[in-house]
């Protein structure tokens, strides 16, 4: 995505943070992070150098060397507070390794928990990098490397944003800083509920940054104000007790593959939107974005027409989506001429902010048994849930991170969504109801995380870690106010 806002983005009302106009506040901060952003990168690189994997099939000491180097950072930034935790999977085994440091709040000071996650995406097909994925390579002022983006670029934009703060307020700091490193978040988080739930006054704060998302495009920061949540499962269609021959039997019953099909092209209406009754949609994003620039980054076909109505940014991040993404049916290689007597799929349903997951889920089930073809008997069995999220713009913490990506930045930031989903942000509003979170991120439509070539843009890199020096030294300075 490298397209441009087609509305006016805005920027955060506030004063200046230390008073009139032209006093040294930013510039301090600025000039801060300048001096040490060597050794920040310096300290990147040395965590892209650790592959800690938090899939079951991986090694888990590199995850653990990577908890043990984010904790030492923590150490060096002044941070005397440093615990390595996890908890327990179900099945008894130990979920990934979290970093958690605090700085208590002096009286009368609010409290900043900093979020993101040290372990990574495994490499995937090492064919596809253009250099090793663990050893960060910078280029044409990026950062490349497994995790130079998602998610320890995160990491060293809180640690250095921290330390620039502390430098330059010095006693006057007194707000809290709570730091949760996660070390599975790419597994799933399997372990992250029963984790807040184990400490949950370890990590309560009066606001949450979660640095795990992505900015508009190079050059113009975001807040993420929306998330579409999830829910998933399998619909199977049965037509015959078991498997007869297509041609003696063929004809009066249709096997259950084309049955399926046929039940699959219900959940659609002719434009492509989303059939199913009772989803919550709206069109009301602040920004949008080009046609071309979509059809590129999502690597469409040329002729292939866009589905659904409305605003493109609309359709990504505040209406529903369904996709069929497993299909069980015999393989062509290994067909032969018989009626399938049964067939299944797993849909994956994302949801608009508004949206309460089981009743989404009902909506699925309820119509596909009402549009059983030709009277095939239908299954349906739910899968997995997660809650939309959609953040209070009018929130005091998020109309002061509006301002400082905007002050670091030098442009306005804007608003926008994501189509996609973090489940762990719904245990956090959960156990936390009272709690402002804000969804920020270092990455940009070119990062590619998840995908070889994962990179960091270095200058927006820098930005970030001075928008978030700025809401330190805000809410330090003005509470929630």
């Amino acid at each position: 995505m490298t397209s441009s806002p087609a509305a006016t983005p805005h920027n955060a009302p506030g004063p200046t943070p230390s008073g009139p106009a032209g006093t040294p506040w930013t510039e301090d901060l600025r000039t801060s992070i300048g001096n040490a952003f060597g050794r920040t990168l310096t300290h990147l690189k040395e965590l892209v150098a650790i592959p800690g994997i938090a899939w079951p099939s991986f090694d888990r000491a590199p995850l653990e060397t990577s908890a043990g180097a984010v904790a030492a950072l923590l150490h060096t930034a002044g941070v005397s507070d440093v615990q390595i935790l996890a908890c327990n999977k179900p099945d008894g085994t130990p979920g990934g390794p979290a970093v958690v440091g605090r700085r208590p709040a002096a009286p009368g000071k609010p409290t900043i928990l900093l979020y993101a996650h040290h372990d990574v995406q495994p490499p995937g097909d090492e064919a596809l990098w253009e250099s090793d994925p663990f050893t960060a390579v910078e280029k044409d002022g990026r950062l490349y490397g497994r995790g130079a983006a998602d998610d320890k670029a995160g990491i060293m934009a809180h640690v250095a944003a921290y330390a620039a703060v502390t430098e330059v307020l010095g006693d006057e700091l007194g707000l809290g800083v709570t730091f949760f490193f996660e070390g599975e978040e790419e597994a799933g988080s399997p372990t992250f509920r029963a984790f807040l739930e184990t400490h949950r006054e370890l990590l309560r704060a009066d606001v949450i940054v979660v640095a795990d998302s992505s900015n508009w495009k190079v050059g113009i920061p975001a807040l993420t104000t929306s998330l579409r949540g999830l829910v998933d499962g399998v619909v199977e269609v049965q037509v015959l007790d078991h498997a007869v021959h297509s041609g003696m039997f063929g004809g009066p019953v249709l096997d259950a593959p084309t049955l399926l099909s046929r039940l699959i092209a219900t959940l659609h209406n002719d434009d492509g939107s989303v059939a199913i009754k009772g989803l919550v949609a709206t069109d009301n994003a602040t920004v949008d974005m080009a046609e071309a620039d979509y059809r590129a980054d999502a690597s469409v076909l040329d002729g292939v027409r866009l589905a659904g109505s409305g605003s493109l940014a609309s359709r990504l991040w505040t209406k529903p989506a369904l996709s069929i993404i497993g299909f069980d049916a015999p393989a062509v290689d290994v067909a032969s001429n018989t009626l399938i007597p049964r067939a299944r799929a797993k849909f994956s349903l994302r949801l608009a902010p508004g949206q309460d997951p089981a009743e989404a889920m009902a909506a699925v089930k309820a119509h596909v048994e009402a549009n059983a073809p030709f009277g095939a008997k239908v299954v349906f069995t739910p899968g997995e849930s997660g809650n939309p999220f959609q953040t209070d713009t009018s929130s005091a913490a998020a109309s002061l991170a509006m301002w400082a990506l905007g002050e670091a930045w030098g442009v306005p930031a804007v608003e926008t969504g994501i189509g996609g989903s973090i489940p762990f942000i719904a245990d956090l509003t959960e156990l936390y109801p009272d709690v402002q979170i804000l969804v920020t991120g270092v990455e940009d439509p070119d990062s590619r995380a998840h995908s070889a070539n994962e990179s960091l843009h270095l200058a927006d890199f820098r930005n970030a870690i001075l928008a978030e020096s700025l809401l330190l030294a805000r809410l330090n300075r003005d509470g929630l106010q």
